[in-house]
C-alpha cells in the first residue's frame, strides 16, 4: 500500500496505526534517506503499542528495548553496522524470533538476516510535492487487506 504524508503528524499517525495492529513476532523494516522521518514514524509506532516513554533512534547502541507497551518493542538502527557479524553480538535472533515486535531502521544493511515475512516500509521525499511531503510504501504479509490509501 502507498500512503501519502504531508506533515510530521501524518507520518507519526501512520506509525501509530501500524503499531496498534502489530503482533508478536513481526519484524518491520524501515528504510529511507537521512531526514525522511524514520524516527518520527517509529515514535508513532511505539505509541500505537502503548509505549509512552520518549523514543529516540539508537544509532550508537544499535538496539533499544521498550517493555512498557502491550508488546515489547526492539528498535534497531543498523546504520553504523560495519559487518553483519556485529548483529550476533547484540543477539538479533532472540529479538527477531521473540515475543515482541522489531522495528529495524536501515534494514537494507542486514538484508540477509531478515525473515521472509518481514514488513517493509520505505519512506521517500518528493520535494516537487512540498518540503513536508512523504511517500510511504508498506509491503508485506497482511498489508494489502489492512492498508488503505490516504
Amino acid at each position: 500500500m502507498i500512503y501519502e504524508s504531508n506533515s510530521r503528524e501524518d507520518t507519526f499517525n501512520l506509525g501509530r496505526q501500524l503499531g496498534e495492529k502489530a503482533r508478536a513476532g513481526q519484524v518491520y523494516c524501515l528504510d529511507g534517506d537521512l531526514g525522511v522521518g524514520k524516527t518520527v514514524f517509529t515514535q508513532g509506532f511505539a505509541r500505537g503499542l502503548g509505549i509512552e516513554e520518549p523514543v529516540a533512534s539508537p544509532t550508537f547502541t544499535i538496539v533499544q528495548q521498550y517493555d512498557e507497551g502491550r508488546l515489547p518493542l526492539w528498535h534497531f538502527d543498523v546504520y553504523r553496522i560495519g559487518d553483519i557479524s556485529e548483529m550476533d553480538e547484540i543477539g538479533w535472533e532472540d529479538c527477531f524470533y521473540g515475543e515482541g515486535v522489531c522495528l529495524v531502521e536501515w534494514s537494507s544493511r542486514i538484508e540477509e538476516l531478515l525473515p521472509e515475512d518481514a514488513i517493509h516500509i520505505i519512506i521517500e521525499k518528493d520535494l516537487e510535492r512540498g518540503f513536508d511531503y512523504r511517500r510511504i510504501a508498506v509491503e508485506g504479509p497482511g498489508q494489502e487487506e489492512e492498508g488503505r490509501q490516504r
